[in-house]
């Protein structure tokens, strides 16, 4: 069973001074979660916690992060720009983009920032724009398909990431040639896992491989990158990943592969977005309209614009009818937004309590690729997004989008001249 963070009485009062829709975080969750990830590594001296800001990029929810001791990985120039706005600096930035243009390569020197080159190529790229750092990282991809036991988990040999080994090795030869003197192995292998077995497997895969890179290269392998992974349950009856199992099996899977080899300085990094903050963020919404035809349809004021997974990836989000919890699910509905696009549902024949025009609706599990993946289509305009903080008050991260906002780009200068 999902419970929700907030109240209805909580939500009616933050909807007095915010009309929904907007997302909601719970700042005592975030933190608490962070302090649980970095407990589940605290084996590892040098272990870090780079978040994924692709997943939250919001300036409230980076500063939060930063208090707890994650670092931020970047994939863009303007993520690394509100990183360096929170205060992000150096090597606590991991830049990991692909198809780079120059300009973020630039300022990802600048900052300081580990750059993790995802393509053979982009070294040369990169040299044209800046000095080849001390401490660097290449991003692999071992190819075909990976499974943990008979379950596929993902398929990498179809994924545009990272380098084969052979490319790595000369990479990584190269580059200690141009004066680099620590380097990280990065890899992601698949998306959203709910086992707890995923991260160690990758571990063992990337273990083997520094240790082979060390020995035909005499490199110094500074860092283990897994990535991120590690899914949420989004389902009430899916089980949890247990962090602290999960940082078990590395552990193990280190002192087998590395610490024999020499290799017990090597420090473990993460870098995720989902697992960190997806349960801790929430879509509130309104219902406004009933329509009774060949269904039954629940119109809310939110809509894809505001969340795009269920509409982009038919990914299940769970519901909760604020103040009618014990209320038995004895409707069935599809609870759908305005845009005039037909996949525009956050459920589909979803059993439910009765819903009348003005429930208020929480939407489950919003907090990490929910905001950042907002868009303007149907010149829907994008939401605010709110802290609840650990002392009970509601701070404003971000407000929501006018009709100023989504014309301030245009420019009309000479368009309408004859």
């Amino acid at each position: 069973m999902k419970t929700p963070f907030v109240s209805l009485e909580q939500a009616k009062k933050i909807i007095e001074q915010y009309p929904t829709p907007f997302h909601l975080y719970d700042e005592k969750g975030i933190r608490e979660n962070a302090r649980l990830v970095n407990r589940a590594f605290s084996w590892n001296k040098g272990f870090k916690e780079y978040f994924a800001v692709k997943a939250t990029p919001t300036p409230g929810i980076l500063q939060v992060l930063k208090e707890e001791g994650c670092g931020a990985d970047c994939s863009s120039y303007t993520e690394l720009k509100m990183a360096e706005a929170v205060g992000f600096a150096g090597e606590d930035i991991m830049f990991s983009s692909n198809m780079t243009p120059a300009e973020d390569f630039v300022l990802a020197s600048e900052l300081g920032s580990i750059i993790n080159f995802d393509d053979f190529t982009h070294i040369a790229f990169f040299e044209k724009l800046a000095e080849i750092p001390e401490t660097v990282c290449c991003r692999y991809n071992p190819g075909g398909v990976f499974q943990v036991a008979n379950e596929i988990m993902d398929n990498p040999g179809d994924a545009k990431y990272g380098m084969t080994k052979d490319q790595m090795k000369e990479a990584f030869r190269i580059l200690k040639q141009k004066g680099a003197k620590h380097f990280g192995i990065h890899s992601f292998l698949a998306s959203s896992t709910s086992s707890n077995t995923y991260y160690p497997m990758l571990a063992k895969i990337l273990f083997e491989l520094a240790v082979e890179l060390k020995k035909e290269l005499d490199i110094h392998i500074a860092f283990i990158n897994l990535s991120g992974g590690v899914g949420v349950p989004y389902g009430p009856d899916e089980t949890p990943c247990d962090i602290m199992t999960i940082g078990e099996g590395v552990r193990l899977a280190y002192e087998e592969i590395l610490e024999p080899e020499g290799m017990g300085d090597v420090a473990i990094f993460t870098e995720m977005g989902r697992y960190m903050l997806a349960p801790y963020g929430s879509l509130i919404a309104t219902a406004i309209h009933a329509k009774h035809i060949y269904k039954e349809y629940v119109g809310l004021d939110a809509c894809a614009a505001n969340l795009m997974r269920p509409a982009m990836y038919g990914a299940y989000h769970h519901l909760t009818i604020l103040g009618k919890e014990d209320k038995p699910c004895d409707h069935t509905y599809d609870v759908v937004g305005g845009l005039c696009e037909n996949n525009d549902k956050f459920a589909v024949d979803r059993m439910l309590p009765e819903i009348e025009i003005g429930d208020i609706v929480y939407i489950h599990d919003t907090g990490a690729h929910g905001h950042s993946m907002g868009y303007n289509y149907n010149g829907k305009l994008r939401s605010a997004e709110l802290l609840l903080k650990e002392n009970g008050e509601v701070a404003l991260m971000r407000r929501a989008e006018t009709p100023e906002d989504y014309f301030a780009t245009f420019d009309f200068t000479g368009l309408f001249k004859k």
